[in-house]
């Protein structure tokens, strides 16, 4: 099939049109996400089926996937047409579980942050975000407790106004 140059855009209109910067689009079709065909004089016309495939990288981007498992979707469909529905459905089946675990990931993550805010529960022992001399430094990068990784158990709480008071000094009796 010979394609009209209004099947085919330049790399300006595109990034225009798909709201993506050129380098990105560059970047794109050096991984293999896009592919562009060249001009006599080495310029970039992309098909417009691109813009969906641009569309597919934003939204699985969204997701949290990863430009390597999106090129892996990206691989299951066909670069010289745009896709049929099946062929989309195919793609989209293999995100559910993805999906699924992202939500459920975020819903864990909502509940210990309300918890959280503005408690003033003072209970060190129990906190999903207090951290004991950088124990949770030894599970891995990030923030391991709001993770779903639970924290050691620690010594017993130091009641607050002992924590306040001077190195080496009870705190005041209660009146």
């Amino acid at each position: 099939m010979t394609l009209s140059t209004r099947d085919l855009l330049p790399i300006g209109e595109l990034s225009a049109r798909g709201g993506i910067a050129a380098s990105a689009l560059r970047y794109y079709e050096d991984l293999g996400l896009i592919h562009s065909e060249r001009t006599s004089g080495g310029q970039r016309r992309y098909r417009r089926s691109t813009l969906r495939r641009l569309a597919f990288i934003r939204a699985a981007q969204r997701i949290g996937l990863s430009l390597d498992e999106v090129g892996a979707s990206l691989a299951r469909l066909p670069v010289d047409h745009v896709p049929t529905a099946a062929e989309w459905s195919g793609v989209a089946r293999s995100w559910e579980q993805r999906i699924d675990d992202q939500i459920a990931e975020l819903q864990r993550l909502k509940s210990k942050l309300t918890s959280c805010v503005g408690c003033g529960c003072l209970s060190l022992t129990r906190c999903g975000l207090y951290n004991v001399d950088d124990a949770a430094g030894a599970a891995g990068p990030g923030a391991r407790y709001l993770l779903g990784e639970t924290a050691p158990e620690t010594a017993p709480e130091t009641p607050p106004d002992a924590a306040s008071a001077p190195h080496g000094s009870a705190a005041p009796a209660a009146p």
